[in-house]
């Protein structure tokens, strides 16, 4: 089994010493280093464990961070408000607003007020749109860590029929237009499914490569996978589960256990996707501060 798994741990990790590398080199040359902060309104459970994941992350590999915690009855106003001071901040490369938001705050209005130069979760539409043209732009977390981890897996793209699960403006839109692009690790031929999709399983089985992010436990079972693809699991669920002293398990959204003795290769959950999207993010802010996006 051990073979077939895409260890998105272990490629985080080698990526790190990477980064951790460049900013050792920019401090050593009297440089700024880089400075990531996160802005985080009210108390979800797993927005706090993701930002808290995010500052371990930059203490990891010497990325200065802030974290900007407001209370769930902040203002939209008030939020703008911080949003134009760290747009305004010389001192921050770039920054986040945790999603999701409160019912009260638009999120569109906030991610539009966001400069685009230090947009490093690559959410704003300037962002987004130079993506889709092939122009240097902060590409949103998973998908730029999908594009890695099969990339660093080297597992073939060019001329391979991917079958994207998820049509989001987080993941699936933006990965597959990513593995569509003539460039190096793409080149594919991509389908996008959805909800709306007719004939949904006879679409998977002709996927060398399954991209599966749409947001349903175990919604891919091996008999909508056919033997010897990729799989690529961007799905992450709680699920209780009395036999362990935690009291629940993580699951993706495909069923791992039948379908990872069917396929090729195959990224478990957790330690699959989760970690390449936070070694993304701290790619993206190397960037920022490098100024290799935006000059």
């Amino acid at each position: 089994m051990s073979k077939k798994l895409i260890d998105g741990k272990a490629i985080a990790a080698k990526i790190k010493k990477e980064i951790a590398a460049e900013v050792a080199a920019m401090i050593d040359a009297d440089q700024k280093g880089p400075h990531l902060a996160a802005v985080i309104v009210g108390d979800d459970p797993a927005s706090q464990t993701y930002v808290s994941s995010k500052e371990r992350a930059c203490a990891s590999v010497g990325i200065t961070s802030s974290i900007y915690r407001l209370e769930a009855k902040t203002t939209e106003k008030d939020l703008l408000d911080l949003v134009e001071f760290l747009n305004n901040d010389p001192d921050v490369d770039g920054f986040i607003v945790q999603m999701p938001l409160p019912d009260h705050i638009n999120a569109d209005t906030v991610i539009l007020a966001i400069d685009p130069k230090k947009d490093v979760d690559g959410f704003h539409p300037t962002n987004a749109g130079r993506m889709m043209l092939g122009l240097p732009a902060y590409q949103a977390a998973t998908p730029y860590g999908i594009m890695e981890l099969l990339k660093r897996s080297k597992i073939e793209v060019s001329g391979k029929h991917v079958v994207v699960l998820g049509r989001s403006n987080i993941v699936g839109t933006p990965v597959s237009v990513l593995l569509s692009r003539k460039a190096e690790g793409a080149d594919a031929t991509v389908t996008l499914c959805h909800s709306r999709t007719k004939n949904l399983k006879e679409i998977t089985l002709q996927a060398d490569i399954l991209i599966a992010a749409i947001g349903k436990c175990e919604f891919v079972t091996a008999d909508m996978v056919k033997p010897g693809a990729v799989v690529v699991d961007v799905g992450i669920h709680r699920v209780e589960d009395a036999k362990i002293e935690k009291g629940y398990h993580l699951a993706g959204d495909v069923d791992f256990k039948n379908v990872a003795e069917k396929v090729d290769r195959i990224t478990p959950v957790p330690g699959g996707v989760g970690p390449m999207t936070i070694v993304s993010l701290l790619q993206n802010t190397l960037a920022a501060a490098k100024k290799t996006i935006y000059r």
